[in-house]
């Protein structure tokens, strides 16, 4: 299966616009579609349509107090009607967020994403980049965070999305293309 006949879709609430330029180049990296959770944290029945008949996906959310928002957590908990079909078992997933502080507990957010794909039956795909941690390392390297689950950014909380680091950006997008990679290996065959 070549990464033009996959489908891949991102998922993601972004509450002041960072997580969402973090999804449009992730979606890039994978070929993906975009999936944007609205500020009361729903999404079309196109787009739940469009996850079930994805073979990979990819979650997205800013860390708020230690996990991801509240909007992502109630698309969490709807996709729970795809779950009791066993719809997305077996697919790829991955995940990716963003906070204001170095930190900023952005690891409970990742693990929230990993274990709702594992209660959906799916295959976790890691970063699989080693972290930018010598003295040398600059602030747009890449993974720079240090992260091994999956992508972590920083942006200050008074600085605008276009003011993100270029190797946050940069290990997301490279994130996109490792989630289709790996999805490929695990897609069916497409007959003609």
């Amino acid at each position: 299966m070549t990464q033009s006949t996959l489908k891949t879709a991102v998922v993601y609430h972004s509450g002041y616009g960072h997580t969402k330029r973090l999804a449009e180049v992730v979606a890039e990296g994978a070929s993906a579609l975009l999936i944007a959770i609205d500020a009361e944290g729903n999404i079309s029945q196109d787009a739940w349509d469009a996850l079930d008949d994805a073979d990979a996906i990819i979650f997205g959310s800013p860390t708020y107090m230690g996990g991801p928002s509240w909007q992502f957590k109630k698309f969490a908990d709807t996709s729970s009607k795809p779950w009791f079909e066993e719809k997305w078992k077996h697919k790829v997933f991955g995940g990716f967020t963003n906070s204001a502080s170095v930190n900023g507990d952005k690891l409970n957010t990742l693990q929230y994403f990993a274990l709702l794909a594992g209660q959906h039956g799916g295959v976790w795909v890691s970063l699989a980049m080693k972290p930018a941690n010598v003295k040398a390392s600059k602030r747009d390297d890449l993974n720079r965070m240090g992260s091994y689950i999956g992508p972590m950014a920083q942006c200050d909380a008074d600085a605008a999305p276009n003011e993100m680091s270029q190797g946050d950006l940069e290990t997301a997008r490279l994130y996109g293309v490792r989630v289709a990679e790996i999805a490929s290996r695990f897609a069916p065959a497409q007959t003609a």
